[in-house]
């Protein structure tokens, strides 16, 4: 695609094609793979500092329904040596799943799943976007994120994962959001490296703002829910933008008493939401 040959010139990620598909194929394999053969299969995205496993609570309610994968994404748990952007992922996930499939994507994972639809039409059946954002159109914030992705890489890359997730997750974003359901034994599973290289690559600092293509799904009719937490106005903001620019194809979810990371706060009606959607 020529998204990802951009970013390869870009950003010179030497290890693109041999590492990501030696790396991500094999997290598939064990336990990021749950259900049972033969079903509908969904594939579930996680969110920056998070791994597969992320997913847990709401792939438990879900694994009778579908036949999931939930991929370590390039920087994150066991793919943490893998160096990929947006586009490079999307390529990457392509070469993985391999057939059509519903996907579903939290934050950075809602961005990966945004770009799969647009470079992939042909694996995507349905899209849930769960507090994701099709990016910073304005060329200043952009460019002011990508200096603030950069002090938070510099500061993961002197400080270590655990005392940057906890000024991670210290945020007000993640102010809903318990210290028991913010699943810090996953997230410990990264590296400080890892997760430089996905804020470089991959932070919304870096992407290219998205909500000009969102017509290309509006024209195909492509299913799309788009789920954020009554706490997180911001991106409930950002969701109903993105359902208007979609069409009738989508529709918003609104979490109650939950904010960014609803699918950890309220994992019951998250999965409640994505399996009346997808099947």
């Amino acid at each position: 695609m020529r998204g990802a040959e951009r970013e390869r010139q870009d950003h010179n990620v030497a290890a693109y094609v041999p590492l990501a598909t030696s790396c991500i194929p094999r997290q598939l394999d064990g336990r990021a793979q749950r259900g049972a053969g033969g079903k509908t299969r969904l594939v579930l995205l996680h969110g920056f500092t998070q791994t597969g496993t992320s997913w847990g609570p709401v792939a438990r309610r879900l694994e009778e329904h579908f036949d999931m994968l939930l991929p370590d994404l390039p920087g994150h748990g066991g793919s943490s040596q893998v160096r990929a952007g947006l586009w490079e992922t999307s390529e990457l996930l392509a070469q993985v799943v391999k057939r059509p499939a519903f996907w579903a994507g939290y934050s950075m994972g809602g961005r990966i799943a945004l770009h799969v639809a647009l470079a992939h039409p042909e694996l995507v059946t349905s899209l849930v976007l769960v507090s994701a954002n099709p990016g910073i159109e304005d060329p200043i914030a952009r460019r002011e994120r990508q200096v603030a992705d950069e002090a938070l890489a510099a500061r993961v890359e002197q400080e270590g994962v655990e005392p940057f997730l906890r000024h991670w997750l210290g945020q007000p974003l993640f102010a809903s959001l318990s210290g028991s359901a913010a699943g810090l034994g996953e997230r410990l599973a990264n590296t400080p490296e890892g997760l430089a290289s996905s804020l470089r690559l991959a932070g919304v600092g870096t992407q290219e703002p998205l909500w000009g293509r969102l017509e290309e799904l509006r024209a195909r009719s492509l299913p799309v829910l788009l789920i954020t937490g009554r706490l997180d106005p911001t991106y409930c903001l950002h969701a109903a933008r993105t359902a208007e620019l979609i069409g009738p194809s989508a529709r918003s979810i609104v979490i109650e008493d939950a904010g960014h990371a609803c699918h950890l706060e309220k994992p019951a009606e998250v999965a409640a939401a994505i399996s009346g959607f997808c099947r």
